[in-house]
């Protein structure tokens, strides 16, 4: 069967205290809900949907990430990349049965890179205006932003360790970026 491949497919960088790969192939959703249908959208999923802002829920391999009051960008790295190629997944099935929500796959649309180390969060401040202090943004915070010119969702899954995800279109662009910055972070 052939396999999409990602802008990123065999990139790697590192820098001083920071490596920089892309995201492992997961299936992602956008959600959008209100009212009664978040906590059944949350059943459908496995976890509860918060509803805050810059908050994440997960439970296996599903995340739940908030963009705004009734969206979510649902990560699933529970499915084989192979899978990815299917129209629907597992979760979009258990989704299907829930109404009142809005459903769209964006894993094609979308390519995720992981940054990671002691300096992670200073190569992300380098173009992102976001205090991503971890006072301001803990794990487990997540939200639209901005790297330098590209539109992303940054979510912070670990103290040192952040997950960038951005449109296909500027995955070299964003790329490119956190490798210039990773080459000599201001820690």
């Amino acid at each position: 069967m052939p396999r999409r491949l990602s802008p990123l497919d065999g990139r790697q960088a590192s820098g001083p205290g920071v490596t920089l790969v892309p995201a492992a192939p997961r299936r992602r959703l956008i959600l959008r809900a209100r009212g009664d249908a978040i906590a059944a959208a949350g059943t459908a999923l496995g976890l509860e949907l918060l509803i805050r802002p810059k908050t994440s829920a997960r439970q296996g391999g599903v995340a739940a990430l908030w963009l705004g009051p009734d969206e979510w960008l649902i990560l699933d790295e529970s499915e084989a990349a192979e899978s990815l190629a299917a129209s629907d997944g597992p979760l979009a099935e258990a989704l299907a049965a829930v109404s009142g929500i809005a459903l769209v796959d964006i894993s094609h649309r979308n390519v995720g890179v992981v940054v990671d180390g002691p300096a992670a969060e200073a190569v992300v401040a380098a173009g992102c205006p976001q205090d991503i202090r971890p006072v301001s943004f803990p794990v487990g915070a997540c939200s639209r932003t901005i790297l330098s010119k590209a539109e992303i969702v940054l979510w912070r899954t670990g103290e040192q360790r952040f997950e960038i995800e951005c449109w296909r279109s500027f995955a070299d662009y964003t790329w490119t970026f956190l490798a210039e910055a990773s080459r000599a972070p201001a820690v």
